[in-house]
């Protein structure tokens, strides 16, 4: 059971108020927790973490909110690996997290072919949706850690609010959005991610401390 904290959250941006307290946070798995490989992740050999992740993600384990992750893996539905080599993927990935004293509560995996049309490949919102009913989640008290448009795009159409890092492959693209469209946060990796949720989650429990920094732009960073 997952305690759910009161808390209000940063207020800095006129347009992006997040005024309820966060409920969950999904991730992406490449270019978010590990390399991105244009040739596919496609064994434990070939998943790399990125640096700082572990300790990321033991941090975000102290929240007592659930922490699920939401990826495609069209190498899947391409014949270059199986559900079982995915799978077995997943076990050792949780198993580090896990020795790290972090968790990974949920993993939630579009298999498909880009072609197949599916509900469920990002930037559709059919994981996020199903995410939200197995754990009978307010999708709009959910933040979405990603690294791409596809991340973006559907935790926007899932009513998620993103929260995007440099870590992945379209980091370049990301940054030249980002100046032209404030309704999304972009940081440097999964560990400023995690300070971020951090500060929403504390604003009510130090008001004092966090009125001094309001005329800061915490929004960009």
């Amino acid at each position: 059971m997952y305690n759910k904290r009161n808390s209000q959250p940063l207020q800095a941006l006129e347009n992006l108020c997040l005024q309820r307290p966060v409920e969950a946070v999904f991730l992406d798995r490449d270019g978010t927790l590990n390399v991105e490989r244009a040739d596919y992740v496609k064994s434990i050999e070939e998943l790399v973490l990125l640096p700082g992740v572990l300790n990321a993600l033991a941090r975000l384990a102290t929240f007592n909110l659930p922490v699920i992750l939401i990826t495609n893996q069209s190498a899947i539905g391409r014949g270059l690996v199986s559900h079982r080599q995915v799978e077995r993927i997943h076990r050792h990935l949780r198993a580090l997290v896990q020795a790290a004293q972090g968790r990974i509560d949920a993993i939630y995996v579009c298999p498909h072919h880009p072609g197949a049309g599916c509900e469920c490949r990002k930037p559709r919102p059919g994981l996020l949706l199903t995410a939200a009913d197995e754990w009978r989640l307010d999708l709009a008290r959910c933040v979405f850690i990603g690294d791409s448009m596809a991340d973006l795009q559907a935790a926007r159409a899932a009513g998620c609010w993103p929260l995007l890092v440099r870590t992945g492959r379209q980091a370049q693209h990301l940054a030249e959005l980002a100046r032209r469209d404030p309704s999304f946060v972009l940081v440097d990796d999964l560990s400023a991610a995690v300070d971020w949720i951090d500060r929403w989650r504390k604003t009510d429990l130090d008001e004092a401390s966090f009125a001094g920094q309001a005329d800061e732009s915490p929004w960009t960073a």
